[in-house]
């Protein structure tokens, strides 16, 4: 299992680090959406992705690329920001 150690020597599981802000992404993609009523096969049809790779996504079992989420947010007419903040 490989760990990242903070500055206090506490050490946090990658594997489910990645998980949580997985799910989170994927929560904000599905949401967006269905708010615009766009169908799993309207956004792939935007996006030149296959419907498999979008079910795939928001079904939480594919990594996603920073090109895939950039082309999904473009076609739901958003902008993807990442940034990074401080842990509570």
């Amino acid at each position: 299992m490989d760990y990242i150690y903070m500055a206090d020597d506490q050490k946090i599981l990658i594997e489910m680090e990645q998980k949580s802000t997985r799910k989170s992404v994927i929560e904000q993609y599905v949401q967006c959406r269905k708010a615009q009523g766009i169908t799993q096969a309207e956004l792939a049809r935007r996006t030149g992705i296959p419907r498999s790779n979008i079910t795939r996504f928001e079904s939480g079992s594919y990594n996603p690329s920073l090109e895939l989420l950039v082309r999904i947010a473009a076609a739901l007419g958003m902008e993807l920001q990442m940034s990074l903040t401080e842990k509570e």
